[in-house]
C-alpha cells in the first residue's frame, strides 16, 4: 500500500468513533443507562472481533506479545470512562472540545517517544483543527457555559488517554496481525470498562435483549473498527499525524446527528466542520509533488 492509503485507513478509524454519538442518543433515548450502554458496546465489539480471530490465519502470540497488548488496550476502555466522568459536570459541547485536545497531545507524545519534532505544516494543522472544534462544538455562542475544574480534569484525562491509545496502537507490537492486535486491544479495554461499570445487565433479560441492537452497532463502530483500522495504518502514519486524522470524529458526529437524528446545525459549525476537514488535507497535501509537477511540465514547454 501507499502511505495515502494508510492515512485514508485511520481517517475512517476516525470516521467510526463519530458515528457512536448518535447510536448512544438512541440507546438513551430509549432508556438505557451509562452503565448497559457502555457495557453492551464494549461486550458485543469483543465477542465479535474475537470471532473474526477465530476465521482468520491464527498466529499465537507469546506471553509477552499478550501482555503488552492487553495492558495497551486499557487507555482504549478508561477514554470512555474518562469521557463519560466529564459528562457529569460539563455539558456536551465542552466535553467534545476537552477531548479533541488530543490532537495536540499526540504530536507531544511523538516528540517525547520518536524524538519527531512537530513541523510547521502540522502546526498549523493542530491550530486549524482546535479552532475548527471550538465552532463545530457550538461553544462559541452559546450563553451560560458551566466550566468546572473537575469536568475539566476528567475531559483532559480522557483527551490524553484517547492520545495514548492511539500512540500504542502504532508503537506496540507492529508485526502482530491486525485483527489479532486489535482482539487483544479490544480484550484490554473491555476488562478495564467492566472493573468500572459491572456488567449486571447481564443478569436482566429484558435489559440485556433491548441493549443488543444498540450494542451491536456501538460495538462494530465503537470498539472493532479503530483499534483494527489503527493497527493497520497507525504503525505507517505515526502518532502525530495519526491523530490529526483521527480528528475527522468531530465531522462525521455533526453530518450524523443532522442527518439521522434531525438536529438544527447552525453554520458555525458547518464552518467549523470545513475547517477541521481542511486542517486534515493541509496536513497531508504533498506540495512537494506538485512543485516537481510544475518543474517537469516547465522543462517539457522549454524542451520544445
Amino acid at each position: 500500500m501507499k502511505l495515502w492509503h494508510y492515512a485514508l485507513i485511520v481517517f475512517l478509524g476516525g470516521c467510526s468513533y463519530g458515528v457512536l454519538s448518535t447510536f448512544v442518543k438512541l440507546a438513551y433515548a430509549a432508556g438505557f443507562t451509562v452503565s448497559a450502554v457502555t457495557g453492551g458496546q464494549y461486550l458485543s465489539g469483543v465477542v465479535l472481533i474475537w470471532l473474526a480471530v477465530f476465521f482468520t490465519k491464527k498466529k499465537k502470540p507469546t506471553r509477552l506479545q499478550f501482555l503488552k497488548l492487553i495492558v495497551s488496550g486499557i487507555p482504549f476502555g478508561l477514554t470512555g470512562i474518562f469521557y463519560y466522568q466529564a459528562l457529569q459536570t460539563l455539558n456536551a459541547s465542552l466535553a467534545i472540545v476537552f477531548l479533541f485536545q488530543f490532537v495536540w497531545i499526540g504530536a507531544l507524545l511523538e516528540w517525547g517517544f520518536h524524538k519527531k519534532k512537530p513541523t510547521k505544516r502540522k502546526l498549523i494543522s493542530i491550530a486549524l483543527l482546535l479552532v475548527g472544534s471550538m465552532l463545530a462544538a457550538n461553544i462559541l455562542f452559546q450563553e451560560h457555559l458551566a466550566l468546572s475544574w473537575q469536568g475539566s480534569f476528567w475531559g483532559m484525562l480522557a483527551a490524553s488517554s484517547f492520545s495514548t491509545f492511539i500512540f500504542l496502537s502504532g508503537s506496540v507490537e507492529k508485526d502482530t496481525p491486525p485483527v489479532l492486535k486489535s482482539a487483544l486491544l479490544c480484550t484490554g479495554g473491555v476488562l478495564t470498562v467492566f472493573i468500572v461499570f459491572p456488567p449486571t445487565f447481564l443478569f436482566d433479560l429484558d435489559v440485556l435483549m433491548g441493549i443488543l441492537p444498540y450494542g451491536f452497532a456501538l460495538g462494530i463502530f465503537g470498539v472493532v473498527l479503530p483499534p483494527l483500522l489503527f493497527s493497520i495504518g497507525m504503525p505507517h502514519v505515526g502518532p502525530g499525524l495519526g491523530t490529526i486524522l483521527t480528528s475527522s470524529e468531530l465531522p462525521v458526529v455533526i453530518i450524523m446527528s443532522s442527518l439521522v437524528l434531525g438536529e438544527a446545525i447552525s453554520w458555525a459549525q458547518w464552518v467549523g466542520v470545513l475547517i477541521i476537514l481542511g486542517g486534515i488535507v493541509y496536513s497531508n497535501a504533498r506540495f512537494d509533488s506538485w512543485k516537481k509537477l510544475s518543474l517537469n511540465k516547465a522543462d517539457s514547454q522549454n524542451v520544445s
